[in-house]
């Protein structure tokens, strides 16, 4: 609010960089003087409005400190330098890093110089001086080459003759970008740009999308993917260990029937004995001996668990407990019971596990998603031609036909750009626009005129009452004229017609917009469908319709997309709506579906 309050209007005529420190200023002319607007680069930033007697009207973040103060009305300093200016360096001042004792002298450039460690490592390695070499201990000779390297880095960039770059590391990634070739990365990959900004703009574009990716990965979908993976792995232990228990627990019920008589034997004998008074001890001890001869069916005894009249048998490798509460048969269905548990669990943990891979393939999804939509690089915006502020477009035959979209560019259009041998279309519909077509000396063909009165039709006010078609005139421009007869007035965007009007009858309403140029610079055109039919074959035709022209532009760029060759849908995804809007006449419309 403050800058559109104090800088609308306003003309920037200088950025500069205040000494060498992270300060640059924008200075903005405007009726009430110069304004400077103040960004700081350093600790938090800020970003300070300071009015033309250099007071600060408005801050980002306002504090108090102890060399300055940042509060509305007091009067603007600069943070203090944070070291010499190398750029203003001369030997005798290198001279005084010699003060910093026994402190490296990599260390020590960085804060009498405030250059960044990298470059202060890169004027040691050309100078061939170990960067940990006390400061004290440096000889004149080797101050001598210090600044005679430091000023060799800063030759180029003062000369504005630099070889930007991006540099790659061993893995391809993108680490660094420099002005200048720097022998501190001389065995890396590195990547020609032809500016220094060009080379930045990419650079923090794509380590910023690639920052952002990391960041809608690793938290919403992405955090609850990892907990699903959890669920997922557990569920996978679950499903083996029922596996287990139901081969297990056949095996055992099988072994129980393959020797049901001598297990029943065993069970007899160990009872009638105990129901005898034999002790226990005295009940297995003599079973443990007929085991040592081989004696059936004392061979399958393992152990007991007398309390709980638990009999353990080893059968065919298998150890299992028998209770003597039960019979054999009731044991082995017993077994075989629980093996048909662990099958019903197994088959609801089959279900289960399903449904988490559904969920974790979903997630995938939505964590791919969101990565491919904080992914898209903001496409650069070509430098718009003059003419793209109004209505325009080539006719068939290369004239330039240009529209007002409004009052005020009706007024420029005539005002401005109108020139003696051009033809103008208007119609006699309150708030036309004015349609020039720039002929250059040279006599346009009907075609073109029947254009640009498809044009002045079209963008009319015809189309928003959804008429079919309008009447349109044209004149020349010595009968247009911004003096009204006395006594009346004229407001902006109105001009007198004088003279004989040519009409064009009954001109349909009708436009096309489409996609016109190659990957690197597609653009948006709109007009007649002759007119853009000959100059590409990827477009749609509107009529007056029911559609707002938000959802329309939408649809139309989905279309075009489906429509284009597959290497150019992604990129015409990417055109910004409001580009396919201004092509879209005022009031409601519809695509138009050749039969």
């Amino acid at each position: 609010m403050a800058l559109r309050k104090y800088l609308r209007n306003g003309r920037v005529v200088e950025i500069s960089q205040h000494d060498f420190e992270r300060v640059v200023v924008l200075k903005v002319t405007t009726g009430e003087g110069e304004f400077q607007l103040v960004f700081e680069l350093f600790g938090e930033g800020n970003i300070i409005l300071v009015n033309p007697q250099n007071r600060i009207l408005q801050a980002l973040v306002y504090r108090r400190m102890r060399d300055r103060n940042i509060w509305r009305g007091e009067a603007f300093r600069q943070p203090p330098s944070s070291g010499r200016n190398p750029l203003g360096l001369n030997r005798q001042d290198l001279g005084e890093i010699k003060n910093f004792g026994r402190l490296g002298v990599v260390r020590a450039l960085t804060r009498f110089l405030s250059i960044g460690g990298l470059y202060a490592e890169e004027t040691l390695l050309r100078a061939q001086i170990d960067k940990d070499t006390p400061c004290e201990a440096l000889t004149e000779e080797e101050l001598d080459r210090i600044f005679d390297h430091l000023n060799q880095i800063l030759s180029p960039i003062i000369s504005k003759n630099m070889e930007p770059r991006i540099i790659l590391n061993e893995g391809g990634k993108w680490i660094d970008a420099t002005p200048i070739p720097l022998k501190s990365y001389a065995h890396l990959e590195q990547k020609m740009y032809k500016s220094f900004s060009e080379a930045l703009d990419d650079y923090y574009m794509k380590t910023g999308v690639e920052e952002r990716v990391a960041e809608a990965t690793a938290e919403g979908p992405g955090l609850e993917l990892e907990k699903q993976r959890r669920i997922l792995e557990s569920q996978e232990r679950s499903l083996e260990e029922y596996h287990g228990k139901i081969e297990q627990n056949k095996k055992i019920g099988d072994a129980i029937y393959a020797h049901l008589s001598e297990l029943q034997l065993l069970c007899q004998r160990i009872l009638e004995e105990k129901r005898g008074g034999k002790p226990w001890k005295e009940i297995v001890s003599d079973i443990l001996r007929s085991k040592e001869t081989g004696q059936a069916p004392a061979v399958y005894f393992h152990s007991m668990d007398q309390r709980n009249l638990v009999l353990n048998v080893s059968v065919e490798d298998l150890t299992f407990p028998l209770t003597l509460r039960r019979s054999i048969q009731a044991n082995a269905a017993e077994y075989y019971t629980r093996a048909k548990k662990a099958e019903s669990k197994l088959k609801g943990g089959r279900e289960a596990m399903k449904k988490t891979q559904e969920r974790i393939e979903k997630l995938q999804r939505q964590r791919a998603e969101r990565a491919e939509e904080v992914a898209e690089v903001p496409t650069k915006r070509r430098e718009r031609a003059w003419y793209e502020k109004f209505r325009w477009l080539h006719s068939s035959e290369g004239f330039l036909i240009i529209g007002g979209r409004d009052a005020t560019t009706n007024e420029l259009l005539i005002k401005k750009h109108m020139e003696p041998q051009d033809r103008v279309f208007h119609t006699d519909l309150p708030g036309a626009p004015f349609v020039l077509v720039k002929t250059e000396g040279k006599v346009p063909s009907e075609q073109t005129m029947g254009e640009a009165a498809q044009i002045a039709a079209s963008y009319s006010r015809a189309w928003k009452e959804a008429f079919g078609a309008a009447d349109v005139y044209w004149v020349s421009p010595t009968q247009v004229s911004k003096s009204p007869p006395s006594g009346q007035y004229l407001t902006k965007g109105a001009f007198i017609i004088s003279g004989t009007k040519n009409y064009v009858r009954n001109v349909p309403l009708q436009v096309a917009v489409g996609i016109k140029g190659e990957k690197e610079n597609l653009r948006v055109i709109g007009g007649p469908p002759e007119a853009i039919a000959s100059q590409t074959n990827l477009y749609v035709k509107i009529t007056p319709g029911d559609q707002t022209s938000g959802k329309l532009a939408k649809e139309i760029r989905q279309i075009l997309s489906k429509r284009a060759p597959q290497n150019l849908q992604r990129e015409i995804l990417q055109i910004p709506l409001e580009e396919i809007q201004s092509f879209i006449p005022l009031g409601k419309s519809s695509i138009k579906f050749d039969s």
